[in-house]
């Protein structure tokens, strides 16, 4: 049996389809799923998935207690992800305590367990993005879910759970099913239905001399890719330890754009506007994954390019009104 946390979320319904297609359904998914909100209910991340049942997260900590020689895997990807949640004392108890309760009863039970960090907690990137063990208490979130995230990791290295359980920092993720996440919807969903209406996709000026407009640099991944990631540690069990989840290789805005019109068969037409001044002290100009402690350990690494990524969720799920993973 799995325990799959946020299993009707965003990464965690792709991890879900990818369990399905490995003929894998004893899988329990805890997750809350919250009101209809147009094509962009949360339920519908489950459709066509095969799992046993679904449980409140408020049940979560009871369930592993008392099916602890049942379960071979937690993977615990539920969380409040949103980087504009300023209540921190709500973060504390849904992604901090909730996330150490997890950790401490799975190495306490010798079960597998994988969670999700993230890369918020490099903040700007001005300590790097290296995933370096020794570099941890150099970093400075600059939003509370990072600090959350941050706060897990901290916790985790001090309690010396790091050997017993293994915890991912994914970075800019991207793909189908994350319709419900609101405000915190990639790019390439929110630039299709613009492109489609105007032709045009706009993006930031930049604010830095260093990067032209439209050259500020993210490590797009594609969400099948950290499924890959995960499936792939929950087969190597001897892997633990805080790691990496990107290409580790930055693209530009404008080469996201320009995929984007690829996809849709449009020729390219970038307009820049202003940077809203509210954004610019906090805004990365730059991320990119260091890989290369996860790859070390045996991961073969991200598989799909940029151009690949974004044609197959474009031509394959955009164009077809949302469709489901």
């Amino acid at each position: 049996m799995i325990l799959l946390t946020g299993g009707a979320g965003f990464i965690g319904s792709n991890f879900l389809k990818l369990l399905n297609d490995k003929g894998i359904r004893d899988i329990v998914i805890a997750d809350n799923l919250g009101k209809q909100d147009g094509l962009a209910g949360k339920w519908r991340t489950l459709l066509g998935k095969q799992f046993r049942e679904i449980i409140p997260k408020e049940t979560i900590i009871p369930f592993i207690e008392h099916h602890r020689r049942d379960l071979t895997a937690v993977v615990h990807l539920g969380a409040c992800s949103s980087t504009q949640e300023m209540d921190m004392d709500f973060l504390m108890r849904n992604n901090v305590q909730l996330s150490q309760n997890i950790i401490r009863l799975c190495a306490e039970f010798g079960i597998r367990c994988i969670y999700a960090s993230s890369a918020a907690t490099y903040g700007i990137g001005e300590a790097g993005f290296d995933d370096d063990p020794a570099l941890l208490s150099n970093l400075r979130p600059i939003n509370p879910y990072g600090f959350s995230k941050h706060l897990v990791d901290l916790w985790l290295f001090d309690q010396g759970l790091h050997n017993s359980v293994c915890g991912l920092k994914f970075f800019n993720v991207y793909g189908p099913n994350e319709y419900h996440k609101g405000k915190m919807r990639s790019r390439i969903l929110t630039a299709y239905p613009e492109a489609l209406e105007t032709g045009r996709i706009r993006l930031f000026k930049s604010t830095d001399p260093l990067y032209p407009d439209g050259g500020q640099r993210r490590d797009f991944i594609y969400v099948r890719d950290c499924c890959d990631a995960i499936w792939w540690l929950i087969n190597n069990p001897s892997i633990h330890g805080v790691y990496n989840v990107g290409t580790g290789s930055s693209r530009t805005w404008n080469d996201l754009a320009n995929a984007i019109f690829a996809a849709m068969d449009l020729p390219s037409a970038i307009e820049y506007f202003d940077m809203p001044p509210s954004l610019v002290p906090g805004y990365q100009n730059f991320t990119e994954a260091t890989m290369t402690r996860l790859l070390e350990k045996g991961w073969p690494g991200a598989k799909t390019s940029l151009e690949e990524g974004v044609a197959d969720y474009v031509r394959g799920y955009l164009a077809r009104g949302m469709a489901i993973a």
